[in-house]
């Protein structure tokens, strides 16, 4: 079934691995293929991993009508109802860790445990992105090179230390040049994760939830990271030291093993 429909459009997706699901839910502008083999292959085996690109990303079709965190755990609950999952552990990057929450708070009964990497509760009370990361990706985008927009987004989505490193840049813009999401939708998500806003809500999720932030995150700072795990009853912080926003992509064999540990847990 690679392509499942939701209302108004069709998600790709992918399943491999054996185990339990684990449902991943990528971040602004990501695709399932995003997510690097050296993660998913530290995932795959304990789960059954579920792999989706968003509407109008990737391999999915057009993104039609309004685009919310919750349209999107919308599509998230969609999907597994046609995949006839009933409970899933659910991985959420970023904007995807918005869903995640939306999803979480909605249908806590489809969310067997919750991973939060790399995200925020959004509302006033929450750390926005700083101006200069956000000057720096806009002038980028408006330039219409390719290239700048990958280097300005490398820079600042991974730490200094992983950055300095040639060999790290090239595997990053090799996955990056496979799929190249329209400005369009980059802004129609923006707009979403602008208006997300679940601090108000998160004492109410009960999903067993693990928490990772990199310390060196200049996209969502790690203080938002620490919020949400202040504020959802029981949930556990995971800060990594010397990592930038892509946690899963400079450190894929710790963050996978925590997220295992965190599922093996709710057995």
């Amino acid at each position: 079934m690679p392509r499942v429909p939701v209302a108004g459009s069709e998600l790709h997706v992918e399943r491999r691995g054996d185990g339990e699901p684990l449902l991943l839910i990528q971040g602004m502008g990501g695709d399932g293929t995003h997510w690097g083999e050296p993660f998913l292959c530290g995932l795959e085996r304990d789960f059954e991993l579920v792999l989706y690109d968003q509407r109008g990303i990737g391999r999915s079709g057009p993104l039609r009508g309004d685009v919310t965190t919750g349209v999107l755990a919308g599509d998230a609950a969609a999907l597994l109802d046609a995949l006839k999952i009933e409970r899933a552990h659910v991985l959420g990057f970023s904007m995807g860790g918005m869903v995640a929450q939306e999803l979480a708070l909605a249908a806590p009964g489809r969310v067997r445990s919750l991973i939060l990497a790399s995200t925020s509760a959004g509302g006033t009370q929450s750390e926005p992105t700083g101006g200069e990361v956000v000057q720096a990706l806009t002038a980028a985008v408006l330039s219409g090179n390719r290239e700048r927009v990958m280097r300005t987004a490398f820079g600042l989505v991974v730490s200094a230390g992983y950055a300095a490193d040639a060999r790290n840049w090239e595997v990053f813009a090799t996955n990056a040049r496979r799929s190249t999401p329209s400005l369009g939708v980059l802004m129609e998500q923006q707009a979403a994760v602008v208006a997300h806003d679940a601090y108000g809500r998160l004492r109410g999720l009960r999903a067993p939830t693990l928490v990772v932030h990199g310390k060196e995150d200049r996209i969502l700072s790690w203080i938002n990271g620490d919020l949400i795990a202040s504020m959802v009853p029981g949930a556990r912080l995971e800060l990594l030291h010397d990592v930038g926003h892509l946690v899963y992509w400079e450190q894929p064999e710790r963050v996978a093993a925590l997220v295992s540990e965190h599922a093996r847990a709710q057995a």
